[in-house]
């Protein structure tokens, strides 16, 4: 079980909320929420209602000012990550509607370019787990959490420029 609490302004002032599941919409608890201090678990925070926007994966410990988590805006919803035990899959498509080459993924991969010889990710499949796609190779840049589940299209998830290049499983205990 997870647990997080949010401030309204940057290093852990004004009204504050604690949360331990999903919120969709953090402005019915706070009119913005510009730190956050993570007590137990993993979650996912996003510059938009309705998990849209930009991503960022926290964990335990201290987030004393939204701008140092790469955020364009302050955090508007967040969601728990469950701890997953067991094995990890997820097969990786070149094309848009698991079209064109596929790859198969079980482990972290740093680079789709160098380890797979795929040059574009547009849609994947998640068997087993939870994941981290990042856009640029070795983890870095802008990222998606993914969970089980069919993601036909990055686009119609709010995706539309990004490329991904790398992903990582979430294995660690939160």
């Amino acid at each position: 079980m997870g647990k997080i609490i949010f401030y309204e302004e940057r290093n852990f002032q004004g009204r504050s909320y604690e949360c331990s599941s999903d919120c969709s919409d953090m402005s019915m608890y706070l009119s913005r929420c510009s730190s956050c201090r993570v007590e137990s678990g993993c979650f996912m925070v996003y510059d938009r209602p309705n998990y849209m926007g930009n991503q960022y994966f926290i964990r335990r410990g201290e987030y004393s000012d939204y701008m140092s988590m790469g955020m364009s805006d302050s955090i508007r919803s967040c969601r728990l990550i469950p701890q997953h035990r067991g094995s990890f899959r997820m097969r990786l498509y070149e094309r848009e509607s698991f079209g064109g080459q596929m790859h198969e993924l079980m482990d972290d991969c740093d680079s789709f370019r160098e380890r797979l010889r795929m040059s574009d990710c547009q849609s994947c499949q998640v068997m087993d787990g939870h994941w981290l796609m990042y856009e640029q190779p070795h983890y870095r840049g802008r990222m998606m959490y993914l969970r089980p589940g069919e993601y036909r299209s990055f686009r119609n998830l709010g995706m539309s420029n990004m490329r991904f290049i790398s992903a990582r499983r979430i294995n660690e205990s939160c």
